[in-house]
């Protein structure tokens, strides 16, 4: 590691940044009780799925509804219908970590289904009730403003930085064929 010189200047710049994220993967359990009396499960699809997410103290609460269609055969599979239900859910995503210097509590909330509502098995109870599992994962970050620490030479920017002009198309139509991927360069020593 460089040490660093002793004229080097410190800025703290304040800037909008993912300052926590975490990730939730849960199994839900629904019972739909259909019209008839189902004979056997058909097929079971989850529809319709929306949902909205905001902090809650240290974690994150998805709320959200779907809509969950089970395809059945009734009296002695000779008949088929779909029961249809409409299910909501709050699910509590605990956050991996928090930046600890976020500015104010003014945060922003980003959540996505990575893995949407999908049913994993369908099965009939001994009451003939159809029993419905459920899996889903959110992941979420939150976005909010922190403090970055930077260095600032006191000698300025060079001349050649000024005048790098990314405009051109020399780095489309660059030959790159002879770079050496395993070269580091360490400017601080």
């Amino acid at each position: 590691m460089a040490i660093l010189d002793k004229d080097l200047l410190f800025r703290e710049i304040i800037t909008k940044a993912v300052c926590g994220k975490g990730r939730k993967y849960s199994v839900a359990n629904h019972t739909i009780t259909p019209t008839h009396s189902p004979s056997s499960i058909l097929g079971c699809w989850i529809i319709n799925h929306s949902f909205d997410a905001e902090k809650a103290g240290d974690v994150i609460e998805v709320v959200g509804t779907y809509d969950i269609n089970v395809w059945y055969s009734y009296n002695n599979n000779t008949k088929t219908d779909v029961a249809k239900e409409m299910v909501s859910y709050v699910e509590r995503v605990p956050l991996s970590y928090l930046d600890g210097n976020l500015v104010k509590d003014q945060v922003e909330v980003n959540a996505s289904a990575t893995q949407a509502p999908n049913c994993v098995e369908a099965s009939i109870s001994s009451n003939g009730s159809a029993l419905v599992k459920v899996e889903r994962e959110f992941l979420v970050e939150v976005i909010g403003e922190t403090k970055v620490c930077v260095v600032v030479s006191p000698h300025g920017c060079s001349d050649d930085d000024k005048e790098f002009d990314l405009s051109n198309d020399d780095f489309e139509t660059g030959d790159y064929t002879e770079l050496d991927p395993d070269v580091i360069i360490d400017d601080l020593d």
